[in-house]
């Protein structure tokens, strides 16, 4: 039988997890459920990390597009 968790038990162990002061090992012990599943939620992290690395990526490139664009500009200036 499949078991719900609770969203603020799901980011009660999963903060747990980021802190990395127990194994996922440890905390399943703990809070009675699978390693897997802390991993898991543990990837919630990589959902915030990956929207600033995205913006981040973004914004690049933008500046190597503008970039390029100002040097077209300048070699078709001085032809």
């Amino acid at each position: 039988m499949k078991t719900k968790y609770a969203s603020a038990f799901k980011a009660k162990v999963a903060i747990e997890a980021i802190k990395a002061e127990k194994t996922s090992s440890e905390l399943a012990t703990q809070y009675q459920v699978h390693p897997e599943q802390i991993r898991q939620w543990k990837g919630i992290e990589e959902l915030f990390i990956g929207r600033r690395q995205k913006a981040d990526k973004e914004k690049d490139e933008l500046i190597d597009e503008l970039y390029r664009q100002v040097g077209q500009l300048k070699i078709e200036l001085d032809w």
